[in-house]
């Protein structure tokens, strides 16, 4: 029963406070009348940002998309493969595959671009950050203070020297503190100190030898690690050390490393270029398929309307070749093959327009593209030795990996340095200046605090060592083991890859292999269709026993199948052979694309001029070496663990080796 009142009593105080905050407010008069303009009865709603930008000129330009219903001829355009791939890659900033494009229209900002690199190159975030904001750790720093105060007390005081029991004392007061802070290559730092503080009091000088007075040192320190996080080869993977960022210093901050992560992009990047050209040679062929389809279904279409006419013509005059039933049938097969040739011509503005999506075209710019090159229909050998050393080589996947591989060797390096006691040399030199005056020519007396200074009468120094360690380096010890772990797993992921694009360029040259003997007996059974088309007319217009319409209607939709079906194989052994480049890493090498930055700007252009000049008239010296040890090279090392018999540098094959077939087409 206390409950049941208690709960009563709750709901009474909740209505009660809510009839109090929904009480009429006080009426308020205004002069005029309110229209209310900036009354809003919703806090949320769909508005639109006033963002301008012009319009794509692609979209402004662009006429009306080709259609079925369309009678007005175009123009054509000629265009090759080649031709489209280059238009593709100069119009895509934002690279478009077909894969992406639902993803290009909902999160665009996900979608690779040529933008990427650079803006992983210039990355300023803990744990992204790029090769400008890593070196900025080594950059000098100047730090400056200046402060003035004043302050006025009552003293009680029966000094005669005060003039009385009591006497109110000024104090003025003013600091300068300037530091200027460098952190070397080798983990060393370097800090000079200029401090000058200023006092100056009202209290007469039989009290204070003197009412105003500057005094304060010019300072230079040095702290050189000597242990953990010392040397160069450390402080370019890791960075310089930090403060506050636990117990134990990240070692995949340094310039090295966002080196490294600015090569992963880049492979990112290859490999989106790789898919988009992929995408366009793929949607080429299957325009010209198109184009074959439509002209097979064209043919076949006047095939069954010239029968048509033959058999109503005869019906007309009462021939018996010319029943009804006949006529029909031959009427229903010609609108079964216009509706055909209408659906391939659909499907041919359909490739058009996909492919002018692809290379970044408009929609409609008054031309109506149609391939000007023909798909390979000659047998392509290729060598499975030099093949598999190319994919091994040259592929972007293993080029990534291995940066990776890279990335966690150095970082163990580093990670192996933190598990050391920290050991610095700390050393020190320092002037010490006094004087009534900042600045003066008379120095005699402390007169003038700076040429107090200059005579360096008051000086002092220190040096000594600083040493600390946590006892059992369980975090450094984690984080050393975690990366090790963590290289292990990446070079086994790097065999398992080496494995799997075997296994892949196998399937690949497997099924180029199958497509070329499919082509083959398609084009067998094309020639085979044509012949029995052109015996079954024979036979049905010399009215051989047995020889019937339905025959000879059977043998034109054959033959129409027979042509499409070839040139489908032909364009999927096309289609094959592509695909062989690409898993061969020779993709963008076949097309004569080649990815590198582009040019700099004159100032930059002047100055790398200038410095190779100068270096142009260095003298060589034969005993220097790099230390640390060069991790990149700009060419792939060279595989050479796989076939003993591949030729050397000078192209000469080892005595005994077998013979290697070379990847050229051979005509049939």
């Amino acid at each position: 029963m206390r409950w049941s009142r208690s709960i009563r009593w709750i709901n009474a105080l909740l209505m009660s406070s809510a009839l109090i905050s929904c009480r009429n407010v006080k009426p308020v008069s205004y002069l005029g009348d309110a229209d209310l303009q900036y009354y809003r009865d919703r806090t949320t709603q769909i508005e639109y940002s006033n963002v301008d930008q012009p319009t794509n000129e692609g979209v402004v330009i662009t006429q009306r998309p080709h259609t079925v219903r369309d009678r007005e001829k175009d123009e054509i355009w000629e265009l090759t493969l080649l031709q489209a791939v280059h238009i593709g890659v100069q119009n895509n900033k934002i690279i478009r595959t077909r894969a992406n494009n639902q993803v290009l229209l909902q999160t665009p900002l996900t979608v690779p671009s040529v933008y990427d690199t650079a803006i992983r190159e210039t990355g300023f975030l803990f744990g992204s950050r790029g090769v400008e904001a890593a070196l900025a750790d080594f950059d000098a720093t100047l730090t400056s203070t200046l402060a003035f105060g004043k302050n006025e007390v009552v003293i009680n005081s029966a000094s005669p020297f005060t003039g009385g029991p009591l006497f109110i004392n000024n104090t003025n007061t003013a600091q300068s503190l300037t530091s200027l802070s460098k952190t070397f290559a080798n983990g060393g730092q370097i800090q000079l100190n200029n401090n000058v503080n200023y006092l100056g009091t009202n209290v007469p000088n039989t009290s204070v030898p003197l009412t105003s007075s500057y005094n304060g040192l010019a300072q230079i320190q040095y702290v050189q690690p000597l242990w953990a996080t010392a040397g160069v080869e450390y402080n370019r993977i890791a960075a310089p050390p930090r403060g506050g960022l636990g117990g134990v210093t990240g070692v995949s901050q340094g310039v090295v490393i966002s080196r490294i992560n600015t090569d992963l992009a880049l492979a990112d990047f290859e490999n989106a270029v790789i898919t988009m050209v992929k995408d366009i040679e793929d949607l080429y062929w299957e325009l010209y398929l198109a184009y074959r389809q439509f002209d097979a279904s064209s043919v076949n279409r006047d095939s069954m309307l010239r029968t048509w006419r033959e058999v109503k013509a005869k019906m007309d005059v009462g021939s018996t070749d010319g029943k009804a039933s006949i006529e029909a049938q031959a009427r229903d097969a010609y609108m079964d093959a216009r509706a055909t040739f209408e659906t391939n011509w659909s499907a041919v503005l359909a490739a058009e327009n996909a492919l002018r999506k692809e290379i970044g075209l408009p929609v409609n710019d008054g031309k109506l593209i149609r391939p000007a090159d023909t798909p390979l229909d000659s047998e392509f050998v290729a060598s499975w030795e030099s093949t598999l050393i190319d994919a091994l080589t040259r592929r972007w996947e293993l080029r990534k990996q291995k940066w990776q591989i890279k990335s966690f060797e150095l970082q163990r390096i580093a990670a192996l340095s933190v598990t050391h006691p920290t050991l610095n040399f700390v050393g020190g030199y320092q002037v010490n200046g006094f004087g009534n005056n900042l600045l003066g020519q008379n120095t005699a007396n402390y007169n003038s605090f700076y040429g107090n200074m200059s005579t360096f009468d008051q000086t002092g120094w220190q040096a000594g060592l600083q040493f600390s360690m946590p006892l059992g380096f369980r975090a450094a010890q984690a984080q050393l083991r975690n990366t090790e772990l963590q290289l292990i797993k990446a070079r086994a992921a790097l065999s398992a890859q080496e494995l799997d694009i075997s296994h892949e360029l196998a399937e690949t040259m497997q099924n180029m292999y199958v497509a070329y003997m499919t082509a083959q007996t398609y084009m067998d059974r094309k020639i085979a269709a044509e012949r029995r088309v052109e015996a079954t007319e024979a036979e049905f217009e010399a009215g051989i026993s047995g020889a019937t319409l339905d025959f000879v209607l059977r043998a034109q939709a054959s033959s129409a199948a027979a042509e499409i079906a070839y040139y489908t194989s032909l364009v999927n052994y096309n289609k094959a052979i592509t695909e062989l480049h690409q898993r061969r890493g020779t993709l963008l090498d076949n097309d004569g694309i080649c990815l590198a930055e582009g040019e700099w700007n004159t100032c930059a252009q002047q100055d790398a001029v200038r410095r190779a000049w100068a270096r142009s008239f260095a003298w060589p010296n034969r005993h220097l070496r790099t230390d640390p040890e060069e991790f990149a090279s700009p060419a792939a090392y060279p595989k050479t663990d796989i076939y003993n018999f591949m030729p050397d540098d000078s192209g000469v094959v080892p005595p005994g080796a077998p013979e290697i077939e070379t990847p050229t087409p051979i005509e049939k």
